[in-house]
């Protein structure tokens, strides 16, 4: 099993977006606000919520962040807040930073000192973010509606030399194959037979009827 410490600084609707799907999967969040309101409404979904500023390095650092392996800077609307609270985390050691832009000019900005990937809202939804930090196999997931997914992912080691027969896929993690590439820039081949037995280096094309398979591979099971 997989599981990371990430921080979550902000808890508008895009923080505890991505603390609520991160928290989904099983990994530990922490989530930090100035809004006692904010954290009150994030405070039983996560490992540990807290309120305070988050440009202030000692808040930051009481509450675990130098601990974290990811610290997502949810807040973008104030520049000044976001590369502080950028510069702290820094200072704490934190290893991977993603940090939140209301525009270009902001995203400049934060890429300038020191932002390891810089995110904007209409490009970016919460759970996107979550997906792209936790995948290992998975290389794209679309989300259709509620928990319904097409998803893309690379062949796990365990599936070589197996059928879907053998897998039987379906009843173990409501998936259902609908195509298959020899590699990720082949064409798509969607007359799967079930009797197919799985070669290396082959990518899959599937719908998923729950987040069940999402979770076994953001957690590391698919190998």
């Amino acid at each position: 099993m997989s599981t990371k410490i990430i921080g979550v600084l902000g808890l508008g609707i895009f923080g505890q977006t991505v603390a609520r799907e991160l928290s989904t999967f099983d990994q530990d969040v922490i989530a930090l606000d100035n809004s006692e309101q904010h954290v009150q409404e994030i405070a039983d979904v996560v490992t540990k919520a807290a309120i305070g500023d988050i440009t202030d390095i000692d808040f930051l650092r009481a509450a675990g962040i130098d601990q974290c392996d990811t610290v997502i800077i949810a807040t973008g609307e104030h520049l000044e807040a976001s590369t502080l609270a950028l510069i702290h985390c820094k200072k704490l050691g934190v290893p991977n930073i993603i940090a939140k832009a209301k525009n270009i000019n902001y995203e400049e900005v934060l890429y300038g000192i020191g932002a390891d990937l810089v995110i904007m809202p209409e490009r970016n939804t919460g759970k996107t973010v979550a997906s792209d930090l936790l995948r290992h196999k998975i290389s794209n997931v679309f989300h259709i509606e509620d928990d319904i997914s097409i998803v893309e992912f690379d062949l796990p080691k365990d599936w070589i030399g197996k059928s879907l027969i053998d897998l039987n896929v379906r009843q173990k993690y409501d998936l259902n194959i609908i195509g298959i590439r020899d590699n990720r820039t082949a064409p798509l081949n969607t007359k799967v037979d079930p009797n197919l037995v799985f070669q290396e280096g082959i990518s899959i094309s599937a719908i998923a009827d729950s987040r069940t398979f999402e979770k076994f591979d953001y957690l590391g099971y698919l190998k």
